[in-house]
């Protein structure tokens, strides 16, 4: 191709989410800027892969940022098992900004194919652990992904792994996990370490509140394998926490990770959508400017992706700039628009699409470029 004809230099963003239970969004976005480039290699292309405060939050903010440190800590996982994971120092001095995820600390993808769950004694002392390990390691601010989690502990053992106790009417300290809660008497902060003084935001897309029949027991335990009766005593169980700890357990998002929402902002956070919190910190809105085209999408894209979910935050970044978008998503729920691509029509079948995901997104990718060569020649 000469000079003449060859297709202008482009920008363009690509930015989804992860691919549930197929690829996580770094991967996904790598896969599509490898397609890209194989059809475009001269275009400018800007990887940040979201997240809305689940897995993989810790990671987009890695790919985004790659001056960020991972640091090691071992933990408490949720069964009580030692884990090796870590948590993320942002670059800069002020605030000195600390990403710790639940997902990898405390989260049910931790839980062992082998392990027996028991939902009423799962909890997050791990993912407590972490977050004392990037305060003690100078972190003025703390940005917290709680998607992902396993436990209905009410947040109790991530303010226990910070120095709360949590006693029975005994004076003895409970056992982690929601039955340990259904005996709560007493908590005792005195030794709990005070929020950083640049502040906690807490990053999640549920805003249930703790309690009730949108709450933490009865919406989520049974995703995380509670029968009937465990859910009547996980809603128990937290009720008694919300009245032992006085604080209010109706206000959105403290039922998120099993009430976790709830024992952080008791300790001090705020709760934020996780997507846009996200998009804030990476840049999004600066790396769309000039760009051409934006490429977002997950596994499942239908109408809950437009209310605060990753591709609908990213849409909503690039419509507010004038950048048209392109959704590739393992299947739509909604109708697909013509700059959208379904990886089970790329792939030829479902099957096809879950077994190799990085195949069928690096297809995709080189389709999309394909007909941005044909706008271009038009």
């Amino acid at each position: 191709m000469s000079a003449a004809t060859s297709p202008a230099r482009s920008r363009i963003v690509v930015a989804p989410d992860s691919f549930k239970g197929s690829i996580d969004a770094t991967s996904a976005a790598g896969a599509l800027a490898e397609g890209w480039r194989s059809v475009r290699p001269d275009d400018e292309l800007l990887l940040r892969p979201m997240a809305d405060g689940g897995e993989g939050t810790l990671d987009a903010f890695a790919a985004a940022m790659p001056e960020a440190r991972r640091m090691p800590v071992a933990v408490t996982g949720p069964t009580g098992r030692r884990i090796d994971s870590h948590w993320l120092m942002l670059p800069g001095e002020r605030p000195r900004t600390a990403v710790v995820e639940l997902a990898c600390t405390s989260g049910i993808e931790l839980v062992g194919a082998d392990e027996t769950v028991n939902p009423l004694a799962t909890h997050t002392l791990g993912f407590g652990q972490a977050i004392r390990a990037a305060l003690a390691a100078g972190a003025t601010r703390l940005l917290l992904g709680i998607g992902g989690s396993v436990s209905s502990d009410g947040g109790a053992g991530v303010l226990t792994a910070l120095g709360a106790v949590v006693r029975d009417a005994h004076g003895r300290q409970v056992a982690s996990g929601a039955a340990g809660l259904a005996r709560a008497a007493s908590f005792d902060a005195e030794r709990l370490i005070p929020p950083p003084v640049d502040g906690i935001l807490v990053l999640s897309d549920v805003r249930a509140p703790l309690l009730g029949p949108d709450g933490a027991a009865r919406v989520f335990a049974p995703q995380k394998g509670a029968d009937p009766d465990q859910v009547d005593r996980i809603e128990t169980a937290l009720t008694r926490w919300a009245r032992v700890v006085g604080a209010d357990p109706d206000g959105a998002g403290a039922g998120a990770a099993g009430g976790c929402g709830f024992g952080l902002v008791a300790w001090g956070a705020q709760l934020a959508s996780g997507a846009d919190a996200v998009a804030e910190t990476i840049g999004l809105d600066a790396a769309l400017a000039g760009a051409v085209r934006v490429i977002t999408g997950e596994g499942s894209y239908d109408s809950q992706s437009l209310l605060g979910k990753a591709p609908g935050v990213v849409r909503a970044y690039a419509e507010a700039r004038g950048v048209p978008v392109s959704v590739v998503a393992g299947r739509f729920g909604v109708a697909a628009g013509a700059d959208d691509l379904s990886l089970v029509d790329v792939a030829g079948s479902p099957s096809a699409a879950l077994s190799d995901p990085r195949r069928w997104l690096r297809e995709a990718g080189a389709r999309l470029a394909r007909r941005h060569t044909g706008r271009d020649s038009v």
